[in-house]
């Protein structure tokens, strides 16, 4: 049976108040969207550089309490600015104050001015790509070892499309993947991620593919990403005001390809 199509807005905590952000959240779920998103960075990353910014997973708690059928998450937390075992502790907690509607997405991090300005060792793609690896098994541990466990076996997305890294490390611990670009760059990547999970013992009809769009491209893009493999389309939008009127067509057309 194949998946149902789902639509996710990546709410880009960004440029706005956080009063802005939570009626977002709200407003998305009043919609109909699957999945509410924000991201996991410590400033804008587009607009005014030093422009109103909020942190990631105390928002996440915030949306854990105003919603209350949505699933939310990180579009993507950084593996890099939490011990491991920390974060899945703060994962476990969110995912209780959800009822069990959080997804766990984490990345390999790659905006250097967060790491500069925080503290944190940026090194290269190559070690931080090392440490997301070493990480996932030790997330996967504390999660199964917390008192109480999770509501459910929260489903873990990484995000990236690096072919050898990234996707050997998806296959082998994500149930969401999410990357970026246009249909035939999605559909070469669905179909290396395909290949490690052969290689790894995965089968690949257990991870969901998710694709960023931008929201301007329902007409020209839309389906093009269904057929080259992605059944979670998700739409990112910034502040000071988060105008969700755009959604309504994109919920009709999910409809449409779930009927």
């Amino acid at each position: 049976m194949s998946r149902p199509i789902r639509l996710a807005l990546q709410i880009h905590p960004q440029q706005a108040t956080y009063s802005s952000i939570r009626q977002a959240a709200i407003t998305a779920e009043e919609k109909g969207v699957d999945i509410v998103y924000n991201w996991d960075h410590f400033y804008p990353l587009y607009g005014e550089p030093d422009g109103m910014h909020f942190e990631c997973w105390t928002m996440l708690a915030s949306f854990a309490e105003v919603t209350e059928t949505v699933e939310i998450g990180a579009l993507v937390t950084c593996n890099s600015y939490r011990n491991p075992q920390l974060l899945a502790d703060m994962a476990r907690t969110v995912d209780h104050i959800s009822d069990g509607r959080l997804i766990l997405g984490i990345g390999s991090g790659w905006f250097e001015r967060d790491y500069e300005e925080y503290g944190y060792d940026f090194g290269t793609a190559g070690s931080r790509l090392r440490d997301l690896d070493a990480a996932m098994p030790v997330i996967k541990d504390r999660l199964a070892n917390l008192n109480p466990a999770p509501v459910r076996d929260i489903p873990i997305l990484i995000g990236g499309g690096g072919e050898k890294v990234t996707l050997r490390i998806t296959a082998e611990h994500a149930d969401i993947w999410h990357g970026f670009g246009d249909p035939e760059t999605i559909r070469h990547k669905n179909g290396v991620l395909d290949e490690w999970c052969s290689k790894v013992g995965r089968d690949p009809a257990a991870i969901e593919r998710s694709v960023g769009c931008d929201i301007d491209k329902l007409e020209t893009m839309a389906n093009a990403l269904v057929e080259s493999g992605g059944t979670q389309i998700s739409l990112g939008i910034g502040g000071p005001t988060y105008d969700l009127a755009f959604l309504d067509e994109w919920i009709a057309w999910r409809d449409e390809q779930n009927n």
